[in-house]
């Protein structure tokens, strides 16, 4: 305070304004908001479930949430196990059980451990209904010994699983016996349409004699031979001419109407290989695989091709002669995919005359 007069000093007043806290600004919309945002996010959930799960797989979600207690189908209407009956309810241990019933077995009583146990582990006698407002007392069953079937049982039994056993087994062959002939069928379709088609075309019909076709064991097997003075490959190396191509090429129209897998084997006659070096083991296995290369040329798929080999002069086509022009050949087999039926080897083979030919 300045200083003055006596009592004339100066009064200052100091004004303090206090701000009270601000109230609350109405935050309940993001309660609200939150609320709505989980609803969605539970409806297109939901949606996506329905969409996507299956109608088995519905009632599983079903009833994982509201679970089914199989054990309260009672009449207690508390949805309690086993009717809402427990040990303490009145009358559950101890009841009239009326009479005893004793049922005997077919074989003797034996009075040991297992057998008590058996007895003590077997299920209780349910109580009988009686008529309506009336409920029988169970009767007790004390068992002397585990009633089995009669030896005739076992017997009829044994017999039915014998005929069961019997019946798949022929249904087994059966269909098997089936497709064999399914596809005896098919590889008789495929030959009698080679042989149409080289009949109807006028470069191949005049070859006609260089083809063996027959529906064999291990499948349709159709080999290409070599003629008097008519080879299917130069002398003494695996380089095919043109009616080798041309051959092959038909042969690959029949090879396209089955699925089967493919087989190819090179054969020499007897004569020895004149070179140094190299055998007919070389020349019979190179000749099939130039005969695997003019297949995948006309269009046959690689993965259908199974083996390509030389056999040599093992297996002649002529065992007689077996310098024979027609031992020169090339075995292309489309392979059996089912059990070959046991009167389908009926083989066709058109055979060429034997005689004698020194070249190669």
């Amino acid at each position: 305070m300045a200083k003055g007069k006596k009592g004339e000093g100066n009064i200052i007043v100091i004004k303090r304004i206090e701000e009270a806290a601000h109230g609350h600004h109405g935050g309940a919309w993001k309660v609200a908001y939150a609320d709505f945002v989980t609803a969605m996010m539970a409806f297109f959930l939901l949606m996506w479930l329905l969409n996507a799960t299956t109608e088995q797989q519905r009632r599983g979600l079903a009833d994982y949430f509201n679970p089914t207690n199989e054990m309260s189908q009672g009449s207690s209407g508390m949805g309690m196990p086993f009717g809402g009956m427990t040990i303490n309810s009145a009358g559950q241990l101890a009841r009239d059980a009326g009479a005893i019933r004793v049922e005997q077995g077919h074989r003797p009583t034996r009075l040991d451990i297992e057998d008590e146990a058996d007895e003590l582990e077997a299920p209780p006698t349910a109580a009988r209904r009686g008529p309506p407002g009336r409920e029988e007392a169970p009767q007790a069953t004390v068992t002397a010994s585990r009633p089995g079937p009669p030896a005739g049982d076992f017997t009829r039994q044994g017999e039915t699983g014998q005929r069961d056993g019997d019946a798949a087994r022929m249904t087994d062959v059966a269909l098997r016996l089936e497709l064999g002939r399914r596809e005896e069928a098919a590889m008789e379709q495929a030959a009698q349409s080679l042989r149409e088609a080289m009949a109807e075309d006028p470069a191949t019909a005049a070859l006609a004699g260089q083809v063996s076709i027959e529906v064999r064991p291990e499948g349709l097997r159709i080999q290409l031979l070599d003629a008097d003075g008519l080879p299917m490959f130069a002398s003494g190396n695996a380089t095919p001419n043109e009616r080798t191509r041309l051959l092959i090429r038909a042969v690959a129209t029949a090879a396209a109407q089955l699925p089967n897998p493919i087989q190819i084997t090179g054969h020499t006659d007897a004569t020895p290989f004149r070179g140094e070096g190299r055998s007919n083991w070389e020349l019979s296995a190179e000749r099939a695989n130039a005969a695997r290369r003019l297949l995948l040329e006309v269009g046959i798929a690689d993965q259908r091709i199974r083996s390509v080999s030389g056999a040599a002069d093992r297996e002649p086509h002529i065992p007689a002669q077996p310098n024979a022009a027609g031992n020169r050949r090339v075995a292309i087999t489309l392979l059996r995919q089912a059990e070959a039926p046991r009167a389908a080897a009926r083989a066709e083979p058109v055979r060429i005359p034997p005689r004698a030919d020194t070249s190669r």
